[in-house]
């Protein structure tokens, strides 16, 4: 559980410094569409923190994957569950979202279809290099087994140098 802490820390924080940056571009797509002109102190500094910290949590889960004990899947809910949590706080928060049933049910449609869209990628991707990597490992073992000369296993060994 430390080793798992610790990773959390690390990875949110290196994620945290990210949050600043996504909520400027955010706020600047927002004032092109014209949908915000001017932003009060509050809301500034309730964006900042609550992106920050949601960036720090994004970041931070990605250490649920290194929890060997843990099941793939019951990972990626873990993942998937809190990322869903901490996105829709962040949006409720920071009025980017209407609080009501049906934005609600829209915004959890979609992010289930990036997530699932976004782990398949990564699926498929981890499956190619898997691919081939054991590709690379069966050619490299089949080069060292002709090379090595086989010792004898039966009385009297082969005591030749190789």
């Amino acid at each position: 559980m430390k080793k798992f802490v610790l990773e959390f820390l690390h990875r949110g924080l290196i994620a945290a410094g990210f949050g600043p940056i996504v909520l400027a571009v955010v706020y600047i797509i927002l004032q092109q569409t014209a949908t915000v002109e001017t932003l009060s102190v509050n809301q500034v500094c309730i964006g900042i923190f609550s992106i920050t910290a949601l960036a720090f949590v994004a970041g931070g889960m990605n250490a649920v994957y290194q929890i060997e004990r843990l099941p793939l899947m019951v990972a990626i809910l873990i993942h998937g569950g809190t990322l869903y949590l901490g996105y829709l706080g962040a949006y409720l928060l920071n009025d980017w979202l209407d609080f009501g049933a049906a934005p609600i049910i829209v915004f959890t449609a979609i992010f289930i279809v990036g997530y699932v869209v976004i782990w398949a990628i990564i699926y498929s991707i981890t499956k190619t290099n898997t691919k081939k990597l054991n590709e690379s490992l069966k050619k490299k073992k089949g080069q060292t087994a002709e090379t090595v000369r086989p010792i004898s296993k039966t009385p009297p060994y082969d005591k030749t140098p190789l």
